[in-house]
Parts: structure tokens; C-alpha cells; sequence
């Protein structure tokens, strides 16, 4: 466990978990790495007002807390980006949670106008 917690410190992104209306819900580091398209899952975009948005997805690897898999209105934001996590899980070492994965997309401008 701390072996990952030291990797999230040294390498990772520093990230926030926001709520649905843009509140601070806590601070985190963690890991975004694009999705290989191996199939037709995630390959689905939006039209917006400037055009097509592919929808880029992300796995999402991050601490066990802030919790991520408790709410459905939540977002990630690392950077100038925000993400909306479309299934989340924490995996376990016994009973301790030692990490989350996500399938997470990123916003489109539309949907941050919301």
C-alpha cells in the first residue's frame, strides 16, 4: 500500500473531485492514461457547437479517498481539463481499499456550460 501511495506522490497528476455544482470536495493525485480502442465501446462521440468531439475516454487509477464511487454527479479535474466518471470501482488488499479505477470522459465545452 504504501508502495502505491509513493508512486501517486512522485508521478502522478495533481487532481481535484468537484461536485455537480463545481465545489471542492477533495484533493488527490492520480493517474490518466488513454483508452486503446480494442473495440467499438468507447468510440462514440458529440457534436458541439464547433464540431465533432470524440469523447476521449481515460482510465482513471487514483487513491482510495476521496471516494469517487459514492456519488453520481461527480467530476475529476486535473489541469485545465474535467472529466465525469462513467463507472468506477475500489479494489481492495483484504479489507483496506488500496485503490480506485475509473472509465472516465472528458467534458465537452457544452457540457461545462450546463
Amino acid at each position: 500500500m504504501r508502495v502505491f501511495s509513493g508512486l501517486l506522490r512522485r508521478f502522478a497528476r495533481p487532481c481535484r473531485l468537484l461536485d455537480g455544482n463545481g465545489d471542492i470536495l477533495g484533493e488527490m493525485r492520480a493517474f490518466l492514461s488513454p483508452l486503446r480502442y480494442k473495440n467499438k465501446m468507447y468510440l462514440y462521440g458529440v457534436n458541439t457547437e464547433i464540431g465533432y468531439n470524440p469523447e476521449g475516454y481515460y482510465l482513471y487509477i487514483g487513491p482510495p479517498f476521496p471516494d469517487i464511487t459514492e456519488s453520481e454527479n461527480l467530476l475529476i479535474e486535473c489541469g485545465n481539463d474535467r472529466y465525469i466518471p462513467d463507472r468506477a470501482e475500489k479494489v481492495f488488499a483484504g479489507e483496506e481499499p488500496v485503490y480506485q479505477w475509473a472509465v472516465v470522459r472528458r467534458m465537452t465545452e457544452d457540457e461545462e456550460d450546463e
